[in-house]
């Protein structure tokens, strides 16, 4: 078996994508912010102190998906050409989804998780002081198009 993240010696390296003709592909990843049901009340309310919880984590999402290669030392440096997070609370915490595409040589996967994990991250830091138990569950990519391996869709997930 080979991997294409090694050299023959075994050394990490990043793949090179340069032959590879650009296509459209998209990525959707989610996650899942436990929350203590007072946080979830104070998240309905608009009453969290630090502001307004929701638009702070979209815009962070979106910031990581641009970012992702600042922050995974083999990604590529690929143009996120659109990225949209959407946040909903529900009784338990917050749900997010984050669609990421490009037209690009290589997928967004990595972007859709960067951007559901730094938006977790963000209503963390805004309901920590509310609740020190605030939790980040289940992130994961739920559907991909395009590229080599076409559509997937992550079984159980709409």
């Amino acid at each position: 078996m080979s991997f294409t993240h090694l050299d023959e010696s075994g050394r990490a390296r990043m793949v090179d994508v340069t032959a590879k003709q650009p296509t459209v592909r998209a990525a959707t990843a989610r996650g899942f912010v436990r929350c203590a049901p007072d946080v979830v009340a104070a998240l309905r309310d608009g009453a969290v102190p630090k502001g307004d919880v929701l638009a702070v984590a979209r815009i962070a999402g979106i910031q990581a998906a641009k970012r992702t290669p600042d922050l995974l030392p083999l990604a590529h440096v690929i143009g996120v050409h659109g990225a949209a997070v959407e946040l909903h609370i529900v009784d338990e915490g917050v749900e997010i989804e984050a669609t990421v595409r490009t037209a690009d040589r290589t997928g967004v996967e990595m972007e859709a998780l960067t951007a559901v994990s730094v938006a977790a991250l963000a209503v963390v830091d805004m309901v920590k002081g509310l609740d020190k138990a605030t939790s980040i569950e289940h992130v994961r990519i739920t559907a991909k198009e395009g590229g080599r391996s076409g559509s997937w869709t992550r079984p159980g997930e709409q």
